[in-house]
């Protein structure tokens, strides 16, 4: 398991943690209201949280191909 494998899962809350603050924040600029902004913050974390956890269990690893086995495409 290489230092990339263990550390997706913190890249993956991170990027939504700061897509959730980016969009909260955005919303609070133009409307003024707490109770909004943190809906839309939160609203948009668990959208990306998903979006991207689906998107890596989607991508399956790529196996280096052996010369000798007759079943590899």
């Amino acid at each position: 398991m290489s230092q990339n494998d263990k550390t997706k899962p913190f890249q993956i809350v991170g990027f939504s943690l700061g897509a959730g603050v980016f969009l909260g924040g955005i919303v609070l600029m133009v409307t003024r209201d707490f109770r909004m902004a943190g809906i839309f913050a939160g609203g948009a974390f668990v959208v990306t949280i998903l979006m991207l956890a689906m998107i890596v269990l989607a991508m399956s690893p790529q196996l280096p191909k052996r010369d000798n086995n007759p079943h590899d495409i």
